[in-house]
């Protein structure tokens, strides 16, 4: 997802504020309680199985804004069990759960369904269940920000549905195992809409049904693994038409659709847009990871989501974030945000997923500081720097990046751009673009439709880049406060060290005399000579452009 339109200009005293306070997490701790454990945490009765096929059978009733149907859950017992944990909203009625061909019982607790089989079911088998359930989903009021089915009207006053669900849950209109740890292996998603509509939802069009009841079946065959919010519902009067990209791995089919009274914006901005973007993401981050499903443009009566291979868009066929530009530069107006943003999360979110939400940067960062990649491959390196360094007008410092894990809690939305100029930093550290390019494709390839943790992407962004990070990510993502450079001059020699909250923080400082060249000088916690002969309190240069860092000279 994107983050919300809120422009903050960071005030400076902000960056000395860490040097008048200890250090500490400056977030108040939360209440959670047993109904978060089961959304966000891994009890045995998750971990036991290991989701690997889903067929959702939905039917959509927009005038009624209802839904019906059935699920069925094909796992691996990943130990011996009886009972399991699947999800559901409380609002939507579980009417049967289906153990070969025989309802088996079943208990609520929250919006978690505990079922009980007839016997043991043993480590390494294979089996499946069904579930069938009905009720009217919970609306989103603000999507994508708030989580549910968008019920909304084309222009033509015809039945415009989507789904949006990210943090909140895909539980939240269907059944399903609603984490992110175990995304499920392949699917396929079967939606029942009036006939004269159409659904579009992930991977490809398999077959369209004329039901004779006045209602036509899609059923859209994903064969890429899927986390659960991905998985999408777009339904409406649309109309479809199509691209090829000459990607890394071979033709990528491009599919568009829209309502008709988009079509001819439509055509002109997605031909502007996506072909670029599909090369700069292909240049830094490795090839599309979805080339067996596709890639989807979807009209959406919101702003846009990263449902995978099927992105969808709301952005008014305009450039710029609602026609703003969130950098405050002037490049963010020369493209479309939301194609660029959503598309990025096909690598991190679709491709690369956190197992807990509290890992939510690993999505966020990385996407966020695509944008200024593409600046960078569209107008040139400078332009993607000052792109980045736009970014901070949106950063409030309020929080931890990451989130408290077990309880389906994401951290700070600095996620965004915070996370987007931490990576610019790293870059700048390793001094070397080109090896850059290699650790990002790397870390695509490495965990290649994964699901990751945090210290899992820092413990790799580590090895390839040569150099221990782990204390450079800590201080951006579990505090706050920024690392400060101190610089004295004792005798007319400079001497500096880092204010930090993690405790042996190092980051070589890059430095100059003024008009000169950086150097990049090592720089600890513990005071130590600053490495710039003839530096003084007049003509030394700190790089606070590239580097998100705060600077007291005395």
């Amino acid at each position: 997802m994107f983050p919300k339109k809120s422009f903050l200009l960071l005030l400076p005293a902000l960056l000395l504020a860490a040097r008048c306070a200890p250090a500490q997490l400056l977030q108040p701790k939360a209440a959670f309680t047993r109904a978060d454990s089961l959304r966000g945490g891994q009890p045995a009765a998750r971990t036991c199985y290991d989701i690997q096929y889903y067929h959702l059978d939905v039917r959509l009733d927009p005038a009624r804004q209802f839904l019906s149907g059935t699920n069925l859950f094909r796992f691996a017992a990943t130990q011996d069990f009886s009972r399991l944990q699947f999800d559901l909203f409380a609002n939507l009625a579980v009417e049967q759960v289906l153990y070969h061909g025989r309802p088996v019982p079943f208990a609520r607790e929250a919006n978690a369904v505990f079922v009980t089989f007839p016997q043991l079911i043993k480590r390494g088998s294979r089996d499946e269940f069904t579930v069938r359930y009905s009720g009217a989903p919970t609306v989103a009021r603000k999507a994508p920000w708030d989580g549910g089915l968008v019920f909304a009207k084309d222009g033509a006053g015809r039945p415009w549905v989507a789904s949006a669900c990210q943090g909140v849950g895909a539980s939240i209109w269907w059944p399903t195992k609603d984490q992110q740890a175990d995304e499920v292996d392949s699917m396929l998603i079967s939606i029942s809409v009036p006939t004269g509509l159409k659904d579009v939802s992930n991977g490809r069009l398999r077959r369209v049904t004329d039901l004779k009841d006045g209602y036509t079946r899609f059923d859209w065959a994903v064969r890429n693994p899927i986390n659960n919010y991905d998985v999408a519902l777009n339904v409406g009067d649309f109309v479809h038409f199509g691209d090829t990209y000459a990607g890394e791995q071979g033709p990528l089919t491009l599919d568009y659709w829209v309502l008709p009274e988009n079509l001819a914006k439509a055509k002109a901005q997605f031909a502007a847009n996506v072909p670029p973007m599909l090369q700069s993401m292909e240049h830094w981050f490795g090839p599309y990871p979805f080339y067996a499903d596709g890639y989807k443009l979807v009209d959406a009566p919101h702003l846009g989501m990263e449902h995978q291979s099927a992105v969808a868009y709301g952005n008014k066929y305009q450039n710029g974030y609602l026609g703003a530009d969130r950098s405050a530069t002037g490049w963010g107006l020369k493209w479309d945000f939301i194609i660029v943003h959503e598309s990025g999360h096909e690598w991190f979110g679709n491709s690369i997923t956190s197992q807990d939400i509290a890992d939510m940067w690993v999505h966020e960062s990385f996407t966020t500081y695509s944008e200024a990649l593409f600046v960078e491959s569209q107008f040139g390196k400078p332009a993607g720097q000052e792109y980045v360094h736009g970014q901070r007008r949106n950063i409030q410092n309020d929080g931890p990046i990451v989130g408290p894990y077990g309880v389906n809690k994401e951290g700070s939305g600095d996620m965004y751009d915070k996370g987007s100029n931490l990576l610019n930093l790293v870059r700048t550290v390793l001094d070397d673009d080109a090896k850059w390019r290699l650790v990002l494709r790397g870390l695509s390839h490495t965990f290649y439709h994964q699901t990751v943790t945090g210290p899992q992407v820092v413990d790799y962004l580590s090895r390839a880049a040569g150099r221990d990070l782990s204390k450079v990510f800590a201080q951006y993502l579990q505090f706050r406060t920024l690392p400060i450079l101190e610089v004295r001059f004792d005798q007319g020699q400079p001497r500096a060290r880092w204010l930090a909250s993690v405790p042996g923080f190092e980051l070589p400082a890059r430095v100059r005399l003024k008009g000169g060249a950086y150097q990049f000088a090592p720089v600890s916690t513990k005071w130590g000579p600053l490495a710039l002969p003839g530096a003084t309190k007049d003509n030394l240069e700190v790089d606070t452009f590239n580097y998100y860092i705060g600077v007291l000279v005395e």
